[in-house]
C-alpha cells in the first residue's frame, strides 16, 4: 500500500438544521443550540467512531465534549468522555442530509434555535442535518480498493486513479461546497462531472453528496450512483452501484508542500546525479522537487522523493537520499531568514554548499553557502484558513476578513524568494499605511512564506510583520512575533 506520510484527515464538519442555522456548542453552561448563520469555531464537531461497533458515532465540540442525549430527551454536550448517552446512530437520507439517532433510546435528534431535544420517534424535517465539511478544501483522494491516489490527467481530460504517490499540483483536488453537496474541482479549474468528464462550469451533474462508511467517504451522484475508479487507468466516474462497496470509498489526506531548493550557487539542488544530493540544475523536475513532511512532535520536517526515498544525513556530514522511512538522522531544523532559509542536520550543523555543488552538514553557523531559497510548487492556487475561519475578500472594503465561512482563492506567484498574493480580480495584496492587509494592488509586495507545522504556514510583509486575524476578522500585518493567530492552514 502506498504511504505518503499521512493518516486520513479527521473528519470535522458542520451541522446545518432545516432552517439553515448550525448546531453551536456555547462555552457557557456547554449548551447547545442551532441559531448560527455560518461556521465558525463553535460551530465545528468532530466524527469519532466507537472502535467495537463501527455503526456507533460520537460527536465531540470544540470544547473537547461530547453530545449526549437521555431517555427524555435532553441534549447537553458536557461529558468529558464517551459513555453510553453519547452514542448514536447516522441514519443516511437520500439527498444527503443526515438524522442522527440515539442508539441507546432510538429517539431522533432535531429542533431549531435554542429548543432542541432527541425525542422524535420518526424522522421530519426538523430531524434532518446537511453536513458541511470543515476541512481544509484542498486535499489528496486515495481510492480505499486501488490504493492509489487520484490527480488530474490533461491530457485524458480525466482523473486518473493510478498514481503511487500524490506527487505535483494535479493531484490536488478542491471540495467545493454547494447547497449541502460538493464537486470535485481540478487544479486547472475543471469539474468532475458524473461521466468522467472535465467540465468548465459546476451543475446538475457535477454534484454529489458525501456519504460515510466505516470512516471513509463515498460520492453520490444526481442519479443516486457512486464514483468509482473504472478500467485500467482508474477513471473517476459513477459507476452502476447504488450501493457503496469498498470500489467507492475513499480517504481523504492532507497534501503535503511541495519544493524546490536553490543554493547560493544559483543552482537547484537535485538528485538527478544518483543518491548524494547536489546544487547543480539548472532546471526544474521531478529530480529536483521535493515534499516536505513535517513532524507534529518538534516540528523539523523530512525531504521526500518523487521515488519515496527520504533524504538523510551520513558518514561525515554528507546528505544522501538513501532512507526508506523517518530517523532522526532524516529530520531537518528549519530557519527562515526573511526570504531564505538554512538547514540543520541531526549532527547539529548547517547544510552548505560546497563549489562542486555537493550538500553537506558541516557547518557552525549560517553564512552565504548555507542559505536556500525555498520555492513552493504544489500550490499555486492558495485557500487559507486561520483559528477563526478562512481568509475572504471584504464585502465593502478593499481590506481581506479572516474569520469567513466561504473562501476565496488567491494565486501564489514566486519571485526570487519572495511571494506575491493575486485575488480573482487581478490585483495584488499588499500592506497599506495603517498595517492592514488590502487586495487591490497593481503592484505586487513582496512577501515572505515560512512553513512552520503541519500544514500551517506563516506569512510576513515587507516590513518583517507577520499576518494575522484580529478579534474582529480583519487580516492586518501587525504581528511582531508568531503566535496562534498567524498560522494558516493551506
Amino acid at each position: 500500500m502506498p504511504s505518503n506520510g499521512n493518516q486520513p484527515l479527521t473528519l470535522q464538519f458542520g451541522l446545518i438544521n432545516h432552517e439553515g442555522r448550525y448546531l453551536t456548542a456555547e462555552r457557557f453552561g456547554y449548551k447547545v443550540n442551532a441559531s448560527a448563520p455560518s461556521m465558525k469555531k463553535k460551530q465545528i464537531w468532530t466524527l469519532e467512531q466507537d472502535s467495537q461497533d463501527t455503526r456507533v458515532v460520537y460527536l465531540r465540540s470544540h470544547l473537547r465534549r461530547y453530545l449526549a442525549s437521555d431517555k427524555d430527551g435532553k441534549v447537553t454536550c458536557e461529558a468529558e468522555g464517551r459513555h453510553s448517552d453519547c452514542r448514536f446512530l447516522i441514519v443516511a437520507q437520500s439527498d444527503g442530509r443526515w438524522a442522527l439517532q440515539s442508539e441507546r433510546h432510538l429517539r431522533f435528534f432535531g429542533g431549531s434555535r435554542d429548543y432542541l431535544s432527541c425525542f422524535a420517534q420518526g424522522i421530519g424535517d426538523g430531524e434532518l442535518w446537511a453536513v458541511h465539511l470543515a476541512l481544509h478544501p484542498q486535499a489528496n483522494l486515495l481510492s480505499v480498493a486501488r490504493k492509489r491516489y487520484a490527480h488530474l490527467s490533461a491530457e485524458d481530460g480525466e482523473i486518473s486513479v493510478d498514481m503511487n504517490i500524490p506527487w505535483g499540483v494535479a493531484a490536488i483536488l478542491t471540495l467545493v461546497y454547494q447547497n449541502g453537496k460538493y464537486c470535485l474541482k481540478t487544479c486547472d479549474g475543471r469539474f468532475l462531472s458524473n461521466d468522467g468528464k472535465l467540465v468548465q462550469q459546476s451543475g446538475r451533474g457535477t454534484t454529489y453528496t458525501l456519504e460515510l462508511k466505516c470512516g471513509k467517504l463515498a460520492f453520490k451522484d444526481c442519479e443516486g450512483k457512486y464514483l468509482s475508479p473504472m478500467g485500467p487507468a482508474g477513471t473517476l466516474r459513477s459507476g452502476r452501484c447504488s450501493k457503496a462497496g469498498k470500489d467507492e470509498l475513499f480517504n481523504l489526506e492532507e497534501s503535503h508542500p511541495q519544493v524546490v531548493l536553490m543554493a547560493a550557487n544559483g543552482k537547484y539542488v537535485s538528485i538527478r546525479q544518483g543518491v548524494s544530493l547536489a546544487a547543480n540544475q539548472e532546471d526544474e523536475t521531478e529530480m529536483e522537487t521535493f515534499q516536505m513532511e513535517m513532524n507534529k512532535e518538534n516540528n523539523k520536517c523530512t525531504f521526500r522523493t518523487s521515488r519515496g526515498n527520504y533524504w538523510a544525513l551520513v558518514a561525515h556530514g554528507g546528505i544522501q537520499t538513501t532512507a526508506t522511512q523517518v530517523s532522526a538522522n532524516s529530520m531537518f531544523a528549519m530557519e527562515w531568514l526573511g526570504h531564505k532559509m538554512a538547514l540543520k542536520a541531526n549532527n547539529g550543523k548547517y547544510i552548505c554548499t560546497k563549489k562542486n555543488g555537493q550538500l553537506l552538514a558541516v557547518s557552525e553557523s549560517v553564512g552565504e553557502d548555507e542559505q536556500l531559497s525555498l520555492k513552493l510548487v504544489n500550490r499555486p492556487t492558495l485557500i487559507l484558513r486561520g483559528e477563526n475561519g478562512f481568509i475572504c475578500h471584504h464585502k465593502n472594503s478593499n481590506t481581506l476578513d479572516a474569520s469567513r465561512s466561504v473562501y476565496d482563492i488567491f494565486s501564489l506567484q514566486f519571485s526570487d524568494g519572495a511571494y506575491h498574493i493575486k485575488g480573482a480580480n487581478g490585483r495584488f495584496w499588499y500592506v497599506n499605511s495603517g498595517g492592514l492587509v488590502c487586495s487591490d494592488g497593481e503592484v505586487p509586495e513582496d512577501f515572505s512564506v515560512e512553513l512552520l507545522e503541519r500544514g500551517r504556514l506563516a506569512i510576513r510583509s515587507s516590513g518583517g510583520r507577520y499576518l494575522r486575524g484580529d478579534q474582529g476578522g480583519t487580516l492586518k500585518a501587525d504581528g511582531l512575533s508568531l503566535s496562534s493567530s498567524a498560522l494558516w492552514e493551506y
